[in-house]
């Protein structure tokens, strides 16, 4: 008996709403404002910054405090790109969001997926998907597409009564249904829940930024202590000890490393959204940089989802005029709605046959039958309409291994609903998957960027194997049916060995994932069904089609809105954009977090003031490394990933900070012997400092182009005009004078000879360390 279908009424949603039986919001994609402004407003080293800043107010000397409104401006920097990157990315999301119609009051009105609540009456039409799941109420022949849940392209009639599963499509048909689970109760959001347990690895690069902040929180405070209290025992003024101790502490601080690493990201996450790719996670964008395994889904995926017709293989008497007229007739008459009748009536326009008689299509049957004047005509899957003999077999299985879905049109004797008699063929029909344009030249790319491709699908791995060949994927005779894998093979070797693995369930593509990371692989999955929900949260890498269900994009790193699977080249680019800067960028970061460590614990041992004030770090800090840094990390750096990080310390960070040192112990050295001032110690210590740091930006910025020489030759010209200009304001005295001009001079042109030689002495103790643990690992 049919329920009354003028749906809930108000009040009946207000009190499902109230007692929780609500179905939930998707996850947004992007933090909201306030979390992005307490996160970069928070941090540790602006709490150090805000401290430091309150004992240089202690001292009175407030232009030591301009530091402050450096962070500040750094703040403010990574909360506006972070804030710009979230704006796109909401705005691209909108264009995939749906409605959905329901009857409440007796009226049908459209809501948000997330305000339907329990026994909502919900109107499906062809290409709804099914926000929950529910039963049926009414219907009209409707057909349900579920291969999203079980990877299988069937079509599968509902009737009354039947239930149906969150994340399928109609594809036929039209029908009302009941929720009867909403929430967390869905299919759909079962699966959500399971991947909230996987937790991701961090990116490379972050987790080596955050080891690095970690352990110069554990130097910092403890060592800047010792400092001051030095400062005191060896009779320097409390003023003097504060500002030699806010300055090294300052100076051990890397923070615009770590401003530039969010703002990077976010600046490469509005790119992407520019190029209609939603970035949920930040951090993937590095790690698809770093991907070696794509995993893919065949449908929606290397497919667009559509089907178009290839052949027409015709069986001995029959001609092509003829078998037309009746295919295009038979097509008409029964009016299919789904893929594979689209494809039809496309290819056959002609129907010039009126039908007498119609079985429409069943998924028990298998087939669909028109009876015309001449005779009954089926159209189905040749093993349910045909007695095949060993030929037509054959004829069948060489079909499918070339890729096509095959059909076969038969005369029949005798049709009913409960079946055929004396069938023949007439003639075999050939439809294949629509091969998306741009997969073939991407799954090159990526093939000449040493990444593997394994395609992961619920579809017939002969078929699979067949389409993946098509797209140039090497290896795709490499194949599996995961039905006749038992729960407890070896994945390790079974993705070691395969390429192509067919009709496989959602937990097992979770399986082949983890067995390829246990492997040492770095994975990259995409996918468009709920099937694919547990593998896209695996994996190191998640990416979704914008055409695909809505909790497999809310758990995704991407979403590709377009659904263009070129697009993941882009996020690759930006991937090595981010790194092959920060790489060689962070160089200049740790020359003076290095420097002013090693600053802090000779002067430790010392009776002199620290070499620097706080504000005598702001040229060095703006005009050598932040700015430029800044600059250099929009650079197109596209090419394969060098992991230059370490290398870049060796070989620049490490010597150029010893030869600071090294010159700052000389030029006090210097001054003690001649009798300088203070004030012409300090400038020439941040005269060498600030061209060893330029020495420094430029052996980053190798190879120049014209982009990179504006910037460092940019750079040295503001530093020297603002040194020159200003000085006064930032405690530096004249430069035109013997002491600074000329002594300053003479030293300038040993930076690079005395930078050669350090480099060496580092490099050759560096090797040394390296070959003897080799040897140890080989013993």
């Amino acid at each position: 008996m049919k329920q009354n279908l003028t749906g809930l009424t108000s009040a009946q949603v207000q009190s499902r709403v109230a007692a929780g039986e609500k179905n939930t919001a998707t996850k947004s994609l992007t933090k909201s404002i306030q979390q992005i402004i307490f996160e970069n407003t928070f941090t540790l080293f602006n709490l150090i910054n805000i401290m430091l800043g309150m004992l240089v107010f202690l001292t009175g000397s407030y232009k030591n405090m301009l530091f402050l409104l450096i962070a500040t401006i750094n703040t403010m920097i990574g909360i506006f790109q972070e804030i710009r990157s979230k704006r796109q990315i909401d705005k691209m999301a909108l264009l995939s969001e749906a409605k959905v119609t329901v009857i409440r009051n007796g009226v049908s009105v459209e809501i948000a997926p997330e305000d339907l609540v329990l026994d909502d009456l919900i109107v499906l039409q062809l290409g709804d998907q099914i926000p929950v799941d529910g039963v049926v109420q009414e219907t009209q022949e409707l057909e349900i597409d579920e291969s999203q849940i079980t990877g299988e392209s069937d079509v599968i009639v509902k009737t009354d009564g039947q239930a149906l599963i969150s994340g399928s499509f109609v594809v036929s048909g039209h029908a009302i249904m009941r929720a009867t689970k909403v929430g967390k109760a869905t299919f759909v959001n079962s699966l959500t829940e399971k991947v909230s347990k996987t937790e991701k690895q961090n990116s490379v690069l972050l987790k080596l930024i955050k080891r690095i902040i970690r352990i110069l929180t554990m130097i910092i405070i403890p060592l800047g202590l010792l400092l001051f209290a030095s400062r005191l025992w060896h009779g320097v003024s409390f003023n003097h000890a504060i500002l030699g101790t806010v300055a090294a502490m300052i100076g051990m601080i890397p923070e615009g490393l770590i401003l530039l690493s969010s703002v990077t990201l976010a600046i490469s996450a509005y790119h992407l959204a520019r190029k209609q790719v939603l970035v949920r996670d930040l951090a993937s964008i590095e790690t698809l940089a770093r991907v070696d395994t794509l995993c893919l889904d065949k449908t929606g995926t290397i497919t667009n989802g559509n089907l178009q017709f290839k052949d027409l293989v015709l069986a001995p008497g029959q001609t092509q005029a003829a078998v037309s007229n009746l295919l295009g007739s038979l097509i008409k008459e029964i009016d299919d709605i789904n893929e594979t009748a689209e494809a039809l009536k496309v290819a056959f326009p002609k129907h010039p046959y009126q039908a007498q008689q119609i079985v429409p299509f069943s998924s028990a049957r298998k087939w669909s039958g028109v009876q015309f004047e001449q005779g009954n005509y089926v159209l189905g899957a040749p093993q349910f309409v045909l007695d095949l003999n060993g030929q037509q077999t054959q004829q069948v299985h060489d079909f499918a291994a070339e890729g096509n879905r095959v059909l076969a049109l038969v005369k029949a004797n005798q049709m009913s609903r409960e079946g055929l008699v004396g069938t023949e063929l007439v003639a075999f029909i050939l439809i294949t998957d629509v091969i998306r344009a741009d997969a073939p030249a991407t799954l090159a790319y990526f093939a000449n960027q040493g990444v593997q491709v394994k395609v992961i699908s619920g579809d017939d791995p002969t078929t699979v194997a067949a389409i993946a060949k098509r797209t140039g994927i090497e290896h795709a005779e490499q194949l599996v049916d995961m039905t006749t894998v038992a729960d407890d093979a070896d994945y390790h070797a079974l993705v070691a060995n395969t390429t192509v693995f067919g009709r496989v369930k959602p937990e097992q593509k979770e399986r082949l994932v983890k067995a390829l990371q246990d492997n040492g692989h770095t994975v990259a999955m995409t996918g468009d069904g709920v099937n694919d929900i547990l593998a896209l949260r695996q994996a190191n890498c998640g990416i979704a089609m914008a055409s695909g269900n809505e909790s497999t994009k809310s758990i995704a790193d991407f979403v590709l809105v377009n659904s263009n699977f070129s697009a993941l080249i882009n996020i690759l680019n930006e991937g090595r954009r981010v790194i092959n800067n920060i790489d060689n960028i962070a160089a200049l970061y740790l020359v003076k977090t290095m420097f002013s460590i090693m600053l802090s614990l000779i002067f430790i041992f010392m009776a002199k003031s620290y070499p620097f004030q706080p504000i005598q770090l702001t040229p060095i800090n703006s005009l050598m490394v932040g700015v430029p840094s800044f600059l250099l990390a929009l650079a197109p750096e596209f090419h394969p990933i060098k992991n230059r990080f370490f290398t870049g310390i060796v070989e620049i960070a490490l010597p150029s900070a010893i030869c600071v040192v090294l010159y700052i112990l000389l030029i006090g050295g210097i001054g003690n012997l001649l009798g300088f001032q203070v004030a012409t110690t300090d400038t020439l210590n941040v005269l060498l400092t600030g061209l060893i740091s330029w020495q420094a930006l430029l052996l980053v910025s190798r190879p120049l182009n014209r982009y990179k020489t504006l910037i460092v030759s940019g750079s040295i010209v503001l530093f020297m005009g603002l040194f020159i200009i200003f000085g006064k304001f930032f405690y530096l005295t004249n430069f035109f004078t013997w002491q600074v001009g000329g002594i300053g001079l003479l030293l300038i042109l040993t930076i690079n000879p005395v930078f050669l030689l350090i480099q060496r002495v580092v490099n050759y103790f560096y090797s040394g360390r390296k070959m003897k643990a080799k040897k140890e690992l080989t013993k």
